[in-house]
């Protein structure tokens, strides 16, 4: 008899499972992630008294072995091993998806490099739920790990940074908020921020405000306790163009080479937050003039 059930009907998977866990709260674990994790022969973790935690919450029995930065070397052979054997391998983090900002990168490639099928289970991610949570833009956006602890290389990284046309999201310890939020203010100007904390535990708090605010209030409150996720709103392209028309004739020049003046121009405008008619006239200049007023226009450019 056919069962409704999307876990019993789905294929039972071979090699490796990279699975999804919680972030905070137990109760975001799915379904599927619960089954693979029972039907594995070993659970390869970074903290195997934090997965024991979660194995003993949904009666998961199946043995744990640790594998994080700093065994990763050694213990990678005997896993892959393992998974030639026709073993299967579930590969979980402390928290959320597996190789986000933890060494699972390595084992999935050497495994796909070595024939073995790996799936994806999907679940919880720190990323994505303060994407979610902080109501800034989430149709572009960048996740760029851990910034450096010291001051000069956090600035420098920061800075690499600063162009680009996204959302930022990034991880810090709460013991250097309020420093990093500081080199964020000073780097990337007065943009939109959020600081989203402790997210899906009982003491979830999500602040918005202005880079400079946030600065300021963890500065005078201290360090808070728990996980942090900083999201920081993309720049403000229009006046990026105001403060350097250079950055016009740069982004006008890449799309011109892509598409029709026409197209350019709007995506350019859109883009930019830009007035079209003054997007345009800088466009002329640039694809010489006559041959794209015709175009924009609509005039046929033949004889």
């Amino acid at each position: 008899m056919e069962t409704s059930d999307p876990v019993r009907r789905s294929k039972r998977w071979e090699g490796l499972a990279v699975v999804a866990t919680p972030i905070g709260n137990l109760g975001d674990i799915s379904a599927r992630a619960i089954a693979t994790l029972r039907e594995a022969d070993r659970i390869a973790c970074e903290d195997t008294r934090m997965t024991a935690r979660l194995c003993r919450a949904h009666a998961i029995e199946t043995p744990l072995t640790p594998y994080h930065e700093h065994n990763a070397e050694r213990a990678r052979p005997a896993l892959l091993r393992l998974m030639a054997e026709g073993g299967r391998l579930a590969l979980v983090s402390d928290a959320g998806t597996p190789l986000i900002s933890d060494p699972g990168y390595r084992l999935v490639l050497e495994a796909r490099e070595a024939g073995i099928p790996v799936t994806a289970i999907p679940g919880p991610s720190a990323v994505t739920t303060a994407l979610a949570a902080a109501g800034l833009p989430t149709d572009r956006f960048l996740f760029a790990g851990f910034a450096p602890p010291k001051p000069v290389a956090r600035r420098r990284f920061l800075a690499e940074l600063a162009a680009v046309p996204a959302t930022l999201v990034l991880f810090e310890s709460a013991r250097r908020l309020a420093a990093a939020l500081a080199d964020l203010r000073d780097v990337l100007g007065p943009r939109p921020a959020a600081v989203c904390r402790e997210l899906t535990k009982l003491h979830e708090e999500v602040r918005r405000g202005g880079l400079d605010e946030l600065a300021a209030h963890y500065a005078e409150t201290g360090a808070p306790k728990g996980e942090i996720v900083l999201v920081i709103g993309p720049p403000d392209r229009a006046a990026a163009v105001e403060e350097d028309p250079t950055v016009l004739d740069a982004r006008l020049r890449e799309a011109l080479e892509e598409s029709s003046l026409r197209d350019a121009v709007a995506r350019v405008a859109a883009e930019n937050g830009l007035p079209r008619r003054a997007v345009y006239r800088r466009a002329l200049a640039l694809s010489g003039g006559e041959d794209g007023a015709r175009e924009e226009s609509g005039e046929d450019s033949g004889p």
